[in-house]
């Protein structure tokens, strides 16, 4: 019995194939036939496409994806290195520049603060306020510079009170400076962090919705290229095969 096998004409350079050779442009993909198709306009779906040209039709599209998706890491890549190079975002150690930042004055002004609100002060204040008193009540060593109602301690504690206030305000002022940097810093480490996760969350999502379809799509392509060669080799075999009988 003999074996009829039924031929067709490949659309790109006219020569005639065995069916099993290649493909119908309605077997592939859209994508590959609109391509197919822009370069061959008088193609229709029952056009024939043998499988050596068609390979370099896939390996195109193989390229192809992989440039976008090249381009799409390089893109997010520079994001981030924006991100981290931009001064709107840069981070400050506070503390260190507080204290490159002092003056003369500010540093006595916070030691001055720093000493009146402590114990300390408070009870070297009453100690000498109790001796002052002492002092000038009982004559002690002979002693009687300021008697009742001790208007030179007051005058001593108003002078103390006077010279203390602005002091005190100077500090609180670097203190508020220093919030306000410290507050400062910590909105461009929030806003740093939010445009990172912002960029390595539409990184992830690339990944999860066009870069693992690619690669499936990629490694569909590749099976049915191997599917296709095995099919061919198994052909030769036969025709080996009869060729001996």
């Amino acid at each position: 019995m003999v074996e009829i096998r039924k031929n067709l004409i490949c659309l790109v350079d006219g020569e005639e194939r065995e069916i099993i050779d290649g493909v119908l442009l309605q077997e592939l993909d859209i994508e590959l036939q609109n391509k197919i198709r822009h370069e061959f306009p008088n193609s229709s779906a029952d056009s024939f496409i043998c499988l050596d040209h068609l390979l370099k039709y896939r390996l195109e599209k193989i390229d192809k994806m992989l440039l976008e998706k090249r381009t799409a890491s390089k893109h997010v890549n520079n994001k981030l290195t924006h991100i981290l190079t931009d001064k709107n975002f840069k981070v400050v150690n506070v503390n260190k520049h507080q204290k490159e930042s002092y003056t003369f004055g500010q540093k006595i002004a916070d030691n001055v603060a720093h000493f009146g609100g402590s114990w300390g002060f408070i009870i070297v204040s009453i100690c000498a306020m109790i001796l002052w008193i002492t002092t000038n009540t009982i004559h002690l060593f002979n002693v009687h510079f300021d008697p009742y109602p001790f208007i030179l301690l007051n005058l001593f504690l108003s002078m103390v009170a006077a010279l203390q206030a602005p002091l005190i305000l100077m500090s609180q002022n670097r203190s508020s400076d220093y919030d306000r940097l410290h507050a400062d810093n910590d909105f461009h480490v929030n806003l740093k962090t939010e445009e990172e996760m912002r960029v390595l969350h539409a990184k992830i999502d690339r990944i999860i919705q066009k870069d693992n379809p690619d690669l499936f799509e990629v490694q569909k392509m590749q099976t049915k290229m191997l599917g296709e060669l095995q099919r061919q080799i198994n052909e030769l075999n036969n025709h080996q095969k009869n060729n001996e009988k």
